[in-house]
């Protein structure tokens, strides 16, 4: 996001925290593949990640919340705080402001800002996503497929894929990124995708079925071509249990 401090009517009135910032990634899971949100800036070909400043009057936690409610739509979000960034040069100042003028004022950037990293994981389906002031399109990208960002956002997804990664076996990483019916192939895709890696189908439908962190469903899904598999839904409190009580390993 841009690092400088916005005028009253940007905040309504409303003062900001100078130099302090918060990027979000934003991931969402579709058509086997794990998807992140995505800006691109008014009148030109680059993009960022969402983000924004933190208002004096609110928690950094809400600040979080807020941002990605706007950019997504969604009343309910999964978020974790994953690392601050705060390099004394993250990029190159005068690169970034002379491809951006023409949408921020040059006399409006901080020398420095320090950003505070947040994930989220939300339902690809129930996103609606909306650009902010300084943007033209909010869109979903395939995590393989992301250009070079503006900032240091390349930087920053490779970090928060990092501790998404990390936290897979104590986060409620499914509840948050499938929809409330799905496929045994649906999970273990979308574990694929976070891992990058293959995992044994038959071991990982064992493990997960011997969790008893779901439920199977006298329904199948339709409209496939092979076989319809039975569908599923998550016990939330097993789930829950699950994870307080060492986590879910499922490789």
């Amino acid at each position: 996001m841009p690092k400088k401090r916005p005028s009253n009517k940007d905040f309504d009135n409303e003062e900001v925290f100078p130099q302090l910032s918060l990027d979000c990634v934003i991931f969402g899971f579709n058509d086997g593949t794990l998807k992140v949100l995505l800006l691109k800036w008014k009148g030109t070909e680059y993009w960022s990640l969402p983000g924004g400043l933190i208002r004096q009057s609110e928690d950094i936690d809400n600040a979080a919340i807020r941002i990605l409610q706007e950019r997504t739509g969604l009343g309910q979000i999964f978020l974790r705080q994953f690392h601050t960034f705060g390099k004394i040069e993250r990029y190159d100042n005068q690169k970034i402001i002379s491809k951006l003028s023409h949408v921020i004022d040059p006399e409006s950037w901080y020398d420095r800002a320090i950003s505070i990293g947040y994930y989220a994981l939300v339902d690809y389906a129930e996103v609606f996503p909306n650009p902010d002031q300084f943007t033209d399109e909010c869109q979903w990208w395939i995590l393989e497929e992301v250009p070079e960002l503006l900032f240091d956002h390349n930087e920053i997804l490779k970090k928060a894929l990092h501790s998404l990664r990390l936290e897979l076996s104590y986060q409620p990483v499914g509840y948050n990124l499938l929809s409330e019916k799905f496929t045994m192939p649906e999970m273990m895709r979308m574990y694929e995708a976070i891992l990058g890696s293959k995992i044994d189908p038959r071991n990982f439908q064992k493990k997960i079925l011997n969790s008893g962190i779901v439920i199977k469903l006298n329904e199948v899904k339709k409209g496939l071509a092979h076989k319809s598999p039975n569908l599923y839904m998550f016990d939330k409190v097993k789930y829950q249990q699950i994870l307080e009580g060492g986590g879910l390993f499922i490789i």
